[in-house]
């Protein structure tokens, strides 16, 4: 799983062939076509997966426990696993990032798809939440999955909008929610946003190609989701939440859309920074054991005992406090906004910021540019 990898080329060992792809895994409560991370056999664990250039060609690399392999890659006959799409519901988003997501989908990504005998069914989003009504509505059964071309905003709501639906389908009731039923089909996400955390959180890059040959491929890659919810009820499935300085930012780009994504994501933070005020919180959570014992549980079958039995509580005033199932990788931070996580280990960062001064929150704000440890 090629994480933290921007642009990386292998041109090592050499000679070096993959003969046979590995089989598909079971889907967790959602699972996105990305680097595969799935065994050989039972006995060789795969290190790392992911899409790389050899010699000026687009090769399929993996580093098992044993070796390290690779063989080009070819649309028109797909290397990876044996149930590789053959059908996709494609969900276009023509409003994200500078409008050019329409653009990005019929130059780069369509070409490729029919290269590799790949049906499509195309809907263009013509508004806000029309994403949702249309996977409530749209009959799915033959499709092989459904594939987001647009940024982590739309991806949210159609990883949103199918878990949902696998929720209704199988008769749970999601104000009580503590087990999700898992998602029935896979989710492909194409970064066609402005900062597409999601899509470099799953391939280490936010690149266009990678993306649809993962997905012409086949790579099924687990992905933890949260379920947020408010006194008993439900609000919805997502990636990651943010309260405070973060919430105020975000909340503050979604306003001004009409700005060039930079401009707008730079106007945020500066209005979030010079209002920037500590909110009272009190934080309850169950502490997470050590991720590499918690690993070993996983591979041997068992996932008992991955928390602590007692909840810990902290109170105070915070400027920040965020929730995040993935590492939220972006160009902003390479390593992510929380690089102690993984993308399906079962457990979520929390990364709290106290009361402190605005000249000592933008120094943190500005170690998430940074490649070496953004925590002092």
């Amino acid at each position: 799983m090629p994480r933290g990898r921007r642009g990386g080329r292998v041109s090592a060992l050499e000679g070096c062939r993959e003969e046979e792809a590995p089989p598909a895994a079971d889907a967790v409560p959602s699972v996105l076509w990305a680097s595969g991370q799935q065994p050989e056999s039972a006995a060789e664990l795969i290190l790392l997966r992911g899409i790389f250039e050899i010699r000026r060609d687009s090769c399929d690399v993996v580093l098992s426990e044993r070796a390290l392999r690779w063989q080009p890659i070819q649309p028109e006959r797909p290397t990876g696993f044996s149930d590789r799409p053959k059908s996709l519901k494609i969900v276009l988003n023509p409003q994200s990032h500078k409008k050019e997501a329409t653009q990005i989908y019929y130059e780069k990504v369509e070409p490729l798809l029919k290269i590799a005998g790949i049906k499509t069914d195309v809907t263009v989003t013509e508004y806000e939440g029309h994403a949702m009504s249309l996977l409530k509505e749209c009959e799915l059964q033959g499709f092989d999955g459904v594939v987001c071309v647009g940024g982590d905003g739309s991806a949210s709501e159609v990883a949103h909008a199918l878990l949902l639906s696998a929720q209704k389908n199988a008769g749970v009731e999601t104000d009580s929610l503590l087990t999700p039923v898992r998602a029935q089909l896979p989710l492909g996400v194409i970064p066609a946003g402005s900062t597409n955390v999601l899509a470099h959180s799953l391939h280490g890059i936010s690149h266009v190609v990678t993306a649809t040959l993962h997905i012409i491929m086949g790579h099924i890659q687990p992905v933890d989701v949260c379920t947020f919810s408010t006194t008993g009820k439900f609000l919805r499935f997502g990636f990651s939440a943010m309260f405070g300085f973060g919430g105020r930012a975000l909340a503050l780009a979604e306003k001004h859309r009409w700005m060039s994504p930079n401009q707008r994501m730079d106007f945020a933070v500066i209005k979030a920074l010079a209002k920037l005020k500590p909110e009272e919180c009190e934080i309850s959570f169950l502490p997470f054991n050590d991720p590499q014992d918690l690993e070993e549980r996983r591979a041997q079958g068992s996932l008992k005992s991955d928390c602590n039995d007692q909840w810990q509580m902290i109170q105070g005033q915070f400027l920040n406090v965020s929730i995040m199932a993935i590492p939220c990788l972006c160009s902003m931070a390479p390593r992510g906004l929380a690089p102690n996580t993984r993308l399906n280990n079962g457990s979520m960062a929390l990364i709290i910021s106290r009361n402190t001064s605005r000249p000592e929150f933008i120094k943190h704000l500005k170690r998430y540019a940074s490649v070496k440890n953004q925590v002092q």
